[in-house]
């Protein structure tokens, strides 16, 4: 017999602004216990000393979530100069110091400027990558270091937003896959001094969150939340209402409404006839019956779609 999962049937997509010195999966099921949903997951891990934007799915949304994993993120960093450590952020020990010598902002931007556009980077021992089935990080806690092949990510800007004698505050608009730790230690090392980050805060996520880059509160609507927020709404009603609709994961597709006919054939898993007017075959799209999301379709062929991720809800 199967195991019935415990907890309410809870589905949509919650901003939670991640605490410092909390893994995510941590965050992930203290959010989870809050809202006493049955299923959740979120959709890209932040460090324990990160803090910020951490999108958490419940129920049905995590069908969409890998929409998100695929998105562009930004982050604010504060760079320390002068000390590298062997994890390139403050909780590392340091492995080496070397003095700072003077240099002015346009030579800091300057050297910015170098790691704008697509770059390699070689990812740290101290990630969650695997060799051979084992997460590095565990190979770097035991002292061992095993050489990785360079990555291409693409830094779209960097915008510098303070410096001082010992380092600079920097936000970085950037592709998924890009190491912002392994970034400071790279811009460290073209300045001669090396160089780790002290603070990280990811401040978007695709289409969720605000940033300098962008001064706008989201492009889709919603606002982060701590865990100690959502812990004061008193009943489950007033904290499902903090969860954005699941279908804000795939807001980026075009959308197709359809008839009780036609949704039905979907739903069954068959094919069916629609007006597929300027979308692209072997595309994906919105379902709505009655406004009602159902879930992802694919174009099969002109005026033909089939059902490619359709959410239990819909039936």
């Amino acid at each position: 017999m199967a195991r019935r999962r415990r907890g309410l049937p809870v589905n949509g997509v919650l901003l939670l602004d991640k605490p410092q010195g909390m893994s995510s999966n941590f965050a992930l099921q203290r959010a989870r216990r809050l809202l006493q949903a049955q299923k959740a997951g979120h959709t890209g891990t932040l460090d324990p000393m990160a803090t910020g934007l951490l999108p958490v799915c419940f129920g049905e949304a995590t069908k969409f979530s890998s929409h998100l994993l695929e998105s562009d993120k930004v982050y604010r960093t504060r760079v320390r100069l002068g000390e590298t450590t062997d994890t390139g952020d403050a909780e590392g020990t340091v492995v080496e110091r070397r003095p700072v010598e003077p240099f002015s902002e346009a030579d800091l931007e300057g050297v910015l400027a170098r790691f704008r556009g697509v770059i390699e980077q070689v990812p740290p021992m101290y990630s969650a990558l695997k060799h051979q089935g084992r997460p590095l990080y565990e190979l770097a806690r035991q002292g061992k270091s095993i050489e990785r092949a360079p990555r291409r990510v693409t830094v779209y800007d960097t915008r510098l937003l303070s410096s001082d004698t010992e380092g600079f505050d920097l936000e970085v608009a950037c592709s998924k896959g890009t190491y912002i730790r392994t970034l400071a230690e790279d811009i460290g090392h073209a300045l001669g001094c090396g160089a780790h980050i002290t603070a990280l805060r990811r401040l978007k996520t695709g289409p969720f969150g605000a940033t300098a880059l962008k001064d706008t509160a989201s492009d889709v609507g919603g606002e982060m939340l701590t865990l100690e927020q959502i812990e004061a709404r008193e009943d489950q009603a007033s904290r499902e209402a903090l969860l954005l609709p699941m279908d804000i994961l795939v807001s980026h597709l075009p959308w197709l409404d359809v008839d009780d006919a036609a949704a039905d054939r979907l739903l069954h898993g068959q094919r069916a006839s629609i007006d597929t007017t300027g979308l692209a075959k072997d595309g994906l799209a919105r379902l709505y019956r009655n406004q009602a999301f159902l879930g992802l379709v694919a174009v099969t062929a002109a005026g033909e779609i089939a059902p490619r991720r359709l959410v239990a809800t819909a039936w």
